[in-house]
């Protein structure tokens, strides 16, 4: 597990992640990416691993990454910071339970998610879980839904196409928003592909931002056994969670020392729905049957797709439907980080994270935003009061395959 930490070594104190972080700009408890980062590394040792309990201020942004000039891996110099402290002092039940996305949406959709949905929306309820197990009685709890993506699709039956190609669905779609797999079969369908969606578990990124690795590991492993077969083939595998992806491709092999060529294998060819689609573009092989969508529309590149490192892809791609106008949104997060956001001690401050966000938002005189993570989105709405909705969904529009 050394070489993440062996990139302290080149952080020059230059300070500039300590300017950039939008955590510590709005918190006292978080005394900045640099200090519990590489500084505080170097005099963590056998004796003394645990780190001090700031490291858990770290939203795991990655900001920092984006603007270290020498490229030390700070954020996940933090989340390994973090391990350590788990392993060290224990999770609390609420972090248990908030990390476990898939047991939840499992627990929470079917024919009983409209009595859970109003049941969590009332005030007394939101107030006891505030206070049992610490979730804010303001947090932005998705809605569960009646139905999952996954007994949509097998309803539906298989439709077979010149391609194949994997989706990676994740669980908020497969629990609380069915209908962005359902925009992204179409259009991957309208663009000759047969749709695959194996067995799947979820990607381990809310494991691995709570701290519990071991858990963690084991949904990566699970992960890669299943898509490994179609990779082996040829077929390639696509997610509209930016966070699912990044966690595929990246985030569990390094956080989680796994080196292996399977891994290594599903991790080179898992990508981003929109990075995929751009690629067709550029090789002249994506349908542009377009509808005109005479609209302006904001839109925020979430910090996960940042971390990929590809550039804006839905940009490129929505650029492509004539009448369409995209804003892109300069904040440099949304503050909800995942499970961040949803804990009593800090909301405010992923709240004020955000709120550079939430201006342009509202400022944009739009009564619809894009965004490309789950996440991200339920905070716009629950910040603005603004629809939001994943790209891919207005893309299916353009082709006629969505309503509006």
């Amino acid at each position: 597990m050394g070489h993440l930490e062996d990139s302290l070594d080149q952080c020059i104190k230059c300070n500039v992640c300590m300017t950039a972080c939008p955590v510590a700009a709005v918190s006292e408890d978080f005394p900045g990416p640099k200090v519990v980062g590489p500084q505080a590394q170097r005099f963590r040792h056998a004796d003394q691993p645990i780190p001090d309990a700031s490291v858990d201020y770290c939203s795991g942004c990655r900001v920092c990454n984006e603007v270290c000039p020498t490229g030390v891996r700070i954020a996940e110099i933090n989340a390994r910071a973090r391990a350590a402290l788990v392993a060290a002092q224990g999770q609390p039940l609420r972090n248990r339970i908030i990390a476990r996305a898939g047991l939840v949406g499992r627990l929470s959709s079917g024919p009983h998610a409209p009595l859970l949905n109003i049941g969590l929306g009332l005030r007394p309820v939101r107030w006891a879980m505030e206070h049992v197990i610490q979730i804010h009685r303001d947090a932005p709890l998705p809605a569960a839904s009646r139905h999952t993506f996954r007994h949509w699709f097998h309803q539906r039956g298989q439709r077979h196409g010149l391609r194949q190609i994997v989706y990676y669905h994740g669980c908020s779609t497969q629990y609380y928003e069915p209908w962005v797999g359902q925009a992204a079969v179409a259009v991957l369908e309208h663009n000759g592909f047969e749709v695959i969606v194996p067995d799947q578990k979820c990607c381990g990124l809310p494991l691995l931002s709570n701290g519990d690795f071991v858990n963690a590991k084991r949904y990566h492993v699970y992960n890669v056994a299943q898509l490994l077969p179609y990779v082996r083939q040829g077929i390639p595998v696509v997610g509209t969670s930016t966070s699912c992806t990044l966690t595929i491709k990246e985030e569990a092999p390094e956080l989680l020392d796994l080196a292996s060529q399977e891994v290594a294998d599903v991790a080179a060819h898992t990508y981003d729905i929109f990075e995929f689609l751009r690629s067709l573009a550029d090789q002249g092989e994506l349908r542009t049957d377009f509808r005109a969508i005479r609209r302006t529309l904001p839109y925020h590149p979430p910090c996960q797709l940042r971390a990929h490192r590809i550039g804006v892809p839905v940009l490129d791609v929505l650029g492509l439907i004539p009448g369409l106008r995209i804003v892109e949104s300069q904040a440099a997060c949304c503050g909800i980080a995942g499970t961040y956001g949803l804990k009593r001690e800090k909301y405010p401050i992923a709240m004020a994270v955000g709120e550079p966000l939430f201006q342009f938002i509202r400022t944009s005189g739009s009564e619809l935003a894009l965004c490309d993570s789950e996440t991200c989105r339920w905070q716009i709405s629950h910040a603005t009061g603004i629809r939001t909705k994943h790209p891919i969904e207005i893309l299916a529009e353009a082709y006629g395959l969505y309503p509006s």
